[in-house]
């Protein structure tokens, strides 16, 4: 399963900075001894001067050093370590409210803070805070608990305050939660840089990489095909896609055993059904699909489908490749398909 790249289409990729060839290829400067990610946005050399290397461990061997623009040591897209002080102090208490001391004593400048947010989540930490709120409280009392217990346990102040916020965001007022559904969503860290999950009652229906194009208008249809908001909480199933998508990712399984909840057309559905028959570690064409699904002709209807899909991962378009044996088509990036592919071929992501 190999691009087999020229050394003139890497070149063209470089000076394009085109993020499909993330991982792909890595680009070595003869004259400063640097080498740096087809993304990096330093000034680009001349091709004269450059050489290409397939992986970091080449590169390094060869006595270039790591470009400390674009770190192409560090896996691309995952959160900065500053950030992950955060995310374990929200989730040790999901209800607590953070000053901007309270994110200084972490050693940690709130206006960079709030520019990450709204640069990875399209909104700020405190949105994201209310929000996460919100969607917690929304879980107790769609099971039952007091509505004035729920509003003091998630951080408010008055019972109206939180009445306020809770319809505000959600649309209904909090003793009506039981009859409303909600899409609960929340990010994963990853080796492969920060993922999306999203899940109802029913089940996991979503779960894409921040950086997809896509996942604003898949989280914008998926509001809109379930009449319900979404809100950054737990919810159901995502306790579950965490443990097992972090055991995938170590190399320690190979089957999720999670419901999943995939609203489509009735092709579509059967699709994303013959894509969870393709056996882990294996890889299968769009043709070979298409006839697996008794539609040899359809194998562009096949491939849009496989497009569509917006559970990653779990439901595996990463094992579908080109007839030729090339690597094509993957929302996440070729760099991560080829990643997930080498995973589930022994190769530890680290």
């Amino acid at each position: 399963m190999q691009l087999n790249l020229t050394e003139n289409q890497m070149y063209t990729a470089l000076l394009k900075r085109d993020e499909s060839f993330e991982g792909i290829f890595f680009v070595a400067v003869k004259t400063t001894g640097i080498f740096c990610r087809p993304t990096c946005r330093a000034r680009k050399p001349k091709r004269e001067n450059v050489e290409f290397f397939r992986s970091t461990k080449e590169a390094l061997l060869r006595g270039y050093r790591p470009c400390k623009i674009c770190t192409p040591l560090a896996p691309k897209g995952e959160s900065p370590e500053w950030m992950k002080i955060i995310f374990d102090k929200i989730s040790s208490n999901g209800s607590r409210r953070f000053s901007d001391q309270d994110i200084r004593s972490s050693g940690i400048d709130p206006n960079r803070l709030r520019r990450w947010f709204k640069q990875n989540h399209g909104m700020t930490f405190q949105a994201y805070l209310r929000s996460l709120r919100l969607g917690t409280a929304f879980g107790h009392l769609a099971n039952g608990e007091n509505v004035i217990s729920t509003a003091y346990d998630s951080g408010y102040d008055s019972l109206s305050g939180f009445s306020h916020a809770f319809k505000k965001t959600i649309g209904i007022a909090p003793s009506e939660s039981r009859s409303k559904n909600i899409i609960h969503i929340c990010q994963l860290l990853t080796p492969l840089g920060p993922m999306m999950a999203a899940s109802v009652k029913q089940g996991i229906c979503l779960l894409e990489f921040i950086d997809r194009k896509m996942l604003e208008s898949e989280l914008k249809d998926l509001s809109k095909r379930l009449d319900a908001p979404l809100l950054t909480s737990p919810g159901p199933h995502l306790k579950y896609l965490k443990l097992q998508l972090e055991q995938y990712l170590r190399g320690d399984r190979k089957k999720f055993d999670l419901p999943l909840f995939t609203p489509g057309s009735e092709f579509q559905k059967r699709v994303w059904k013959g894509l969870q028959k393709i056996p882990y570690g294996t890889t299968r064409s769009y043709k070979e699909q298409a006839t697996a699904l008794g539609r040899p002709e359809a194998v562009r209807a096949v491939a849009n489908a496989n497009g569509a899909n917006r559970i990653a991962i779990i439901i595996p378009c990463h094992r579908v490749i080109g007839a030729d044996g090339k690597l094509v088509g993957y929302g996440g990036g070729l760099w991560r398909k080829k990643r997930l592919l080498a995973l589930e071929n022994g190769e530890l992501l680290k």
